[in-house]
């Protein structure tokens, strides 16, 4: 049995612990409200601009531009987005494994795959794989549109220039503080969308037929690159809210295992103390028993 000391050590070290975790997790609490509510504004008009560009691209065919011209599949490219901070549960790991996942799945297709990270999560996991093209780090925790501007530039001048096929986005969707669950969108090409398609709307008021100026084609040109600066952005923000919602549950049930610990700890110092008190008193009854004798 531990000696008294020694647990008694335990339990302040496990006390301390107990109060920095419930610090991160009131921490956590308090960034999530702020990253939450701006996922949830932006929710309504990347909704909005998915059906816009439904109702321009409907009559168009998938080579009618670059960014949607459909090739043979040879080199795929995995745009990766997790956190830049860890201590947030398996988060990261499910989105890690995922993106692992569709490689290997890829792979076992005959096609190469290349690895664009956004945040050091991510980076650290595919850094030593040697397919990792580009990363993207130490923006995750003040990201704004210009970061996901930077990244869509980057993945669409290497779809353009033929060093990827097809271009694929892994990241962690936000559905309740409990609930984050990874996700894989399409980015590259972008492909015609029709109102039975995933993009479209799940609610329609009004319906009826647009006229353009110009044409349709002539917007698509233009709206096509901010269209995948909007995926980009949603898919991030997605991600910042589910960071902290994951931490926050995460540094809970490590405040809770160390209430746990410190009952256990001190049941284990009482016991050690009751121990030391008996062989105390058996020590001082055997020797009054000697000088009586």
């Amino acid at each position: 049995m531990p000696g008294l000391k020694d647990v008694k050590e335990k339990i302040k070290g496990v006390k301390k612990t107990a109060q920095i975790t419930k610090a991160m997790n009131m921490v956590a609490s308090a960034k999530l409200r702020g990253a939450q509510e701006k996922m949830e504004r932006f929710r309504p008009y990347a909704v909005k601009f998915a059906e816009a560009m439904r109702d321009l691209s409907g009559g168009m065919e998938s080579n009618d531009l670059p960014l949607m011209e459909v090739r043979e599949v040879k080199k795929v490219e995995i745009v990766v987005v997790t956190s830049d901070r860890g201590l947030c549960g398996s988060f990261n790991a499910n989105i890690i494994k995922t993106a692992e996942r569709l490689r290997k799945q890829y792979e076992a297709e005959g096609k190469t795959v290349s690895f664009v990270t956004v945040g050091k999560k991510g980076t650290q996991a595919f850094k030593k794989s040697g397919k990792l093209r580009t990363q993207f780090n130490d923006i995750m925790g003040t990201f704004q549109m210009f970061n996901a501007r930077e990244i869509s530039q980057n993945i669409t001048a290497a779809f353009l220039d033929g060093e990827s096929d097809q271009v694929d986005i892994v990241y962690g969707r936000f559905y309740s503080v409990a609930v984050q669950r990874p996700e894989r969108e399409e980015l590259l090409p972008i492909k015609p969308m029709t109102a039975e398609g995933e993009n479209a709307p799940v609610h329609s008021a009004m319906s009826g037929s647009y006229t353009y100026e110009p044409d349709p084609g002539e917007i698509m040109e233009v709206l096509l690159p901010l269209f995948l600066n909007v995926q980009i952005y949603h898919a991030m923000l997605e991600v910042g809210a589910s960071e902290h919602a994951a931490r926050m549950t995460a540094m809970d049930n490590a405040t809770n295992a160390c209430k746990d610990m410190i009952t256990q700890l001190t049941r284990l110092y009482n016991k050690a103390r009751q121990a030391a008190v008996t062989s105390e008193l058996m020590d001082i009854v055997g020797g009054a028993e000697a000088l009586r004798g």
